[in-house]
């Protein structure tokens, strides 16, 4: 699993802000291996496009990478992608399209900074990769009802589940607040159980639960949807000018998220919906007064803030691709989710004009972009990470070795063997012959060639899929 550095929520905001106002320093020595300065190293080997593209997510299905989604990533340098729609083939055939996708980071495309690869795993109907290697999941509804201790247990293993297929981020847990009386008429959370109870009490203690527990397996979350969905009555996806007439800065339904950011949750995703007592004016994905007013300054949250869906939402089907993208990151915001790969072009050239002549609006860019990098950073995107060239050396050996957790000794020794044959699912008899090179191409989901013993392909892929593990 790729190990987290312990940055702390502080240091994030003095690396992001300290760059902004001094452009691009040179990286002291001693903090050269912390977050904070490989977040810096990176930004200053990017280009100004490179620094662009980590500002925006884009989808591809979750059956195969999208011609429109690797133009993004090799032309328009986006540094980041959702896994979209529904796969039931099981966790192998992700594994080998997560593999892909990290492959696609080139160093002309995103300057060799790995991609975010995310999905909504939530559970219930919201559960976008099914099938061998990962389990069915209850409705959060179902899940709340659960003791604290089995919540969190469980969502370990769907977080470790996730890791294993090569997924850096779950676009979850859902911490909006539903009442109970009007669940039936809340058409985006109450109407599919997305809620893990009717109280704010219940959502932040069951929430976090499931929180934690995924945290525990080495994935950034994204608490969602702030300031909260639970009092609108129509879905911002397929709806515009939802309202919510309810929730105010000091409402109850404040509290789940409140809680998540006190423990860290590394990403918060924005509400495309209005809220006519916090700003009327304006979804809160474009406003300032809820981003940077409510949620940074309120929650003191200092990570990075991505917007709900701004390719196809009906919320924000008004303001033209380009302006969805400049409007969200002017409010404060970081992270650009697009579903919808044809957009990126307008969105990306949008926000490099508007960088190129406003002078206010470009520190908010590079702003957005240090916090980016440098939560990638605290996720251990940014360290080391194996060459492909097919030869199993010490290298690639000590790699396997942490990814499986034995004792690093850079030789491929029975220990070793042991537990490999034991991840891939074939018998651990300590003999790497035909049988397993067969389990682990397709532990990999690649094509079993019949080889008897290691071959260059393999260990290719190999290194391919450390590199989204380590």
């Amino acid at each position: 699993m790729r190990a987290r550095s312990g940055l702390t929520r502080g240091l994030v905001v003095a690396a992001a802000v300290g760059v902004v106002s001094v452009g691009a320093p040179a990286v002291p020595r001693a903090e050269a291996t912390t977050a904070a300065g490989l977040a810096q190293a990176a930004y200053t080997r990017m280009s100004n496009a490179q620094r662009i593209g980590q500002l925006f997510m884009v989808g591809t299905p979750a059956t195969g990478l999208s011609s429109a989604a690797a133009t993004a990533i090799g032309k328009y340098h986006v540094g980041n992608v959702i896994l979209t729609g529904r796969s039931t083939v099981g966790a192998a055939p992700i594994r080998a399209l997560t593999t892909r996708l990290d492959r696609l980071a080139t160093g002309s495309a995103t300057a060799g900074v790995p991609l975010w690869i995310s999905t909504d795993q939530e559970g219930g109907y919201v559960q976008v990769l099914q099938g061998s290697g990962f389990s069915r999941m209850p409705t959060a509804l179902t899940m709340g009802t659960w003791s604290t201790t089995t919540l969190t247990s469980s969502a370990r293993t769907w977080g470790r589940q996730l890791r294993r297929a090569g997924v850096d981020v779950n676009l979850a847990p859902v911490l909006d607040t539903v009442p109970a009386a009007t669940a039936s008429t809340n058409p985006p959370i109450g109407h599919w159980q997305r809620e893990f109870g009717h109280t704010p009490s219940v959502v932040t203690t069951k929430g976090g639960a499931f929180l934690s527990g995924e945290r525990s397996a080495d994935l950034a979350m994204t608490a969602k949807h702030f300031p909260g969905l639970g009092y609108v009555t129509a879905n911002t996806d397929t709806t515009a000018g939802v309202k919510d007439t309810v929730t105010t800065t000091s409402s109850g339904s404040i509290a789940p998220f409140r809680s998540a950011v006190s423990n860290g949750v590394p990403i918060v995703m924005m509400s495309s919906a209005v809220y006519t007592k916090i700003d009327g004016s304006r979804p809160a994905v474009f406003s300032p007064t809820v981003i940077t007013g409510l949620l940074r300054h309120g929650l003191g949250f200092s990570g990075v803030v991505m917007s709900d869906d701004l390719g196809n939402a009906k919320a924000v089907a008004a303001w033209s691709a380009g302006d969805r993208a400049v409007r969200f990151i002017d409010a404060g915001g970081d992270e650009v989710l697009t579903v919808n790969a044809s957009t990126i072009p307008a969105m990306v050239t949008a926000v490099t004009a508007r960088a190129a002549t406003d002078s206010s609006f470009r520190g908010k860019v590079a702003t957005a972009v240090m916090r980016v990098l440098t939560a990638k950073a605290a996720e251990g995107l940014l360290g080391a990470r194996l060459k492909l060239d097919g030869s199993l050396g010490a290298h690639t050996i000590s790699a396997l070795q942490r990814w499986l957790g034995v004792s690093v000794t850079g030789t491929l020794n029975p220990t070793t063997i042991r537990a490999l044959q034991t991840r891939v699912g074939t018998t651990p008899d300590d003999v790497w012959g035909p049988a397993s090179m067969r389990a682990l191409q397709l532990y990999l989901g690649i094509a079993t060639d019949g080889a008897r013993t290691w071959n260059s392909r393999t260990v290719t892929q190999l290194q391919g899929y450390l590199n989204t593990q380590l």
